[in-house]
């Protein structure tokens, strides 16, 4: 039997964990554990760290009570979410920042502490992944639509369990990663309980160490066998092909005031459009079907402004092909519409997409007379409306799956744009605001995930970086330098199959949500028997 699957009465630690005196031992294991997992994510990338994170925190939780639990997870989720979400306080200080990671990090307090319960049942390495995605659902959706920064499986941009992101989405990554970090737990005090074993106890305690480490080998080993049935992967594979470039202007400069000269942002994307050009009429490269320029490529109004328009217009016919146009829109009444335009060379604006998702207190402020009182800065954000309909788009033939900077990261959106018939997906981003730091590297990987999870090739046009475009295997086929202009072709089919990801859409989120939850509910049922037992005997 594998270890740490034997039931114990609740309340009593199991007889492999450690010593419930040992705080600071715990304490040490748990920041440990969330500093492996940062260096998981880009710009470390070192993915194979991540299972170091749940493995960490079951060992530093195993048999505690819910408030040793809780601090335990707060102390990883400080160490993980700390670094890793830096870039967000770059140009606005420290109070953004650390009150962002504060807030994700007391999820993994609540993780700590529902792992603490749930480490005394049999089989607790399958609950202690369960409650990881649990977790990352209740930190995705909950208190201004959440933030699901940080998920385990976005850290999986290389090796086998990248690829069960088709099968199940990023939820089923997550969980593969916190299932391999618990196993791995069970197979070091398998391991230490062998080492020290005499006698008659000895052989059976060699025979649980040995399944667990084949535990935690299947795996890594059954991802790796779910790549065998995927279909082709290429970016010409599954369909009619269409010649996409994408353009990356630049910006003036980096930080908050990358736009204060917004006419040279859409001058640097026009007059690197037309050099493009220039290399298709030279035979340099093709002669692309569609354009994709970056969110904020325009924030000066083209319904209103008729020199910016001009210009526009101007790219669009010497490129000969639609651009889809990242604009700032004046409207509806005192707000403003982060907008993507398809832009044809003949007819001029067409059909348009408005981000569904603005950032809260980034593109719009709630309460803000509350939060002003933190920081001056909320009063430089004019509030943007959200948009209503799906971003899937006809541009150039093509039929793209919109989807405006942060996007990418909810679930929802990304299957939205997809079950709406997009053949490929697109990411209009503007990073400026984030300097030379590892937030768009992040960006990046996640839609390595995306084009995983749905079998499609993802186009990244950002203002400044990193663009790219990733095939659906996840792989990187082209991409830009940070604050330099660039500009690439290249011919992506257009793909019309689904993965069983895509058909599941959330269920199997939803079925480890209520996996984890069960585990939860049967480890709380004896305590509550016996306080029902005491209230009845009063």
């Amino acid at each position: 039997m594998a270890a740490g699957t034997l039931a114990r009465p609740a309340g009593t630690a199991p007889a492999d964990a450690p010593a419930p005196g040992r705080r600071p031992w715990r304490t040490l294991l748990a920041l440990l554990g969330g500093s492996a997992l940062g260096f998981a994510f880009p710009g470390a990338a070192l993915p194979w760290l991540a299972v170091l994170g749940p493995a960490a925190l079951a060992l530093a939780v195993r048999g505690q009570r819910f408030r040793s639990g809780l601090w335990h997870g707060l102390v990883f989720g400080l160490a993980f979410f700390v670094p890793l979400l830096s870039w967000t306080g770059i140009y606005v200080g420290p109070f953004p920042w650390l009150a962002l990671a504060v807030w994700e990090a007391l999820h993994l307090a609540l993780l700590g502490g529902a792992t603490a319960l749930t480490s005394r049942l049999r089989l607790w390495p399958v609950w202690t992944a369960a409650l990881w995605v649990a977790d990352e659902a209740l930190r995705g959706r909950f208190v201004l639509d959440g933030f699901p920064w940080g998920r385990l499986g976005f850290s999986q941009t290389e090796g086998p369990l990248l690829s069960l992101a088709a099968y199940g989405g990023v939820p089923l990554v997550s969980f593969a990663v916190a299932l391999s970090g618990a196993l791995l737990a069970a197979a070091a005090l398998a391991l230490v309980r062998a080492w020290h074993a005499t006698g008659e106890g000895r052989r059976p305690a060699v025979r649980t160490a040995t399944v667990s480490v084949l535990a935690v080998l299947a795996v890594p080993l059954i991802g790796a066998l779910a790549w065998l049935p995927l279909p082709g992967r290429s970016l010409t594979d599954g369909g009619p092909a269409s010649t996409v470039a994408v353009i990356q202007g630049d910006v003036p400069r980096a930080g908050l005031d990358f736009n204060a000269q917004r006419r040279a942002v859409l001058d640097n994307h026009v007059e690197r459009t037309v050099e493009l050009a220039r290399d298709v009429a030279a035979g340099r490269v093709r002669q692309p079907d569609l354009v994709i320029w970056p969110e904020n490529s325009s924030d000066i109004d083209p319904y209103l402004n008729v020199d910016a328009a001009r210009q526009i217009d101007r790219a669009a016919e010497t490129i000969g092909a639609p651009v889809l146009v990242g604009a700032i829109v004046n409207g509806p009444g005192r707000f403003i519409s982060n907008t993507a335009i398809v832009w044809d060379p003949s007819t001029g604006p067409g059909d348009t997409y408005v981000k569904r998702h603005p950032v809260p207190l980034a593109e719009y402020v709630p309460a803000r007379s509350f939060f002003r009182f933190f920081s001056a800065e909320v009063d430089r954000v004019h509030d943007q409306r959200a948009g209503k309909e799906v971003g899937v788009l006809d541009v150039g033939g093509a039929r793209i799956g919109d989807l405006i900077c942060f996007e990418v990261v909810y679930d929802g959106l990304v299957d939205d744009v997809v079950d709406g018939g997009a053949g490929m997906l697109v990411v209009q981003t503007n990073n400026a605001t984030f300097g030379y730091t590892d937030e768009s590297a992040q960006q990046l990987a996640l839609s390595r995930l995306r084009a995983v999870e749905h079998g499609r090739s993802v186009v990244i046009a950002a203002t400044s970086g990193i663009s790219a475009i990733v095939a659906p295997d996840g792989s990187v086929v082209r991409s830009s330098r940070l604050f330099t202009p660039d500009a690439f072709v290249e011919e992506i089919a257009q793909r019309s199959s689904t993965t069983l990801a895509t058909r599941l859409g959330g269920g199997p989120e939803w079925a480890l949500t209520a996996l984890g939850l069960g585990a939860l509910a049967g480890a709380l049922a004896p305590a509550a028997r016996r306080r029902l037992r005491r209230s009845g005997a009063a």
